[in-house]
């Protein structure tokens, strides 16, 4: 189920692309000009942007990491279920 979900992400990502037109110089002279009149909302609008944009991939991350742990942990609950089992049957049969 895990490399299943951890494929579909995978090619999710892949398939899912995004022009993107850098255009820094343009940005700068724009925000500058708005901030020397004595308005900064497209400056705040474009520092909460790319706020934005930088917490896309530590979400994904931090989704990914959440799944493995959980999925860790159901893995760890069987294994000490099963030598509990086991346990018990060797005391049962006096071993």
């Amino acid at each position: 189920m895990y490399k299943s979900m951890v494929i579909l992400l995978i090619i999710g990502l892949v398939m899912v692309g995004v022009d993107a037109n850098a255009q820094c110089a343009m940005c700068r002279t724009t925000i500058e000009s708005t901030i020397s009149n004595g308005r900064s909302n497209i400056a705040t609008g474009l520092n909460t942007g790319i706020l934005y944009l930088l917490s896309a991939p530590y979400l994904a991350v931090a989704a990914v990491a959440f799944l493995w742990f959980r999925q860790s942990k159901k893995v760890q609950q069987e294994r000490i279920s099963r030598w509990q089992l086991r346990q018990k049957v060797s005391q049962l049969l006096g071993k």
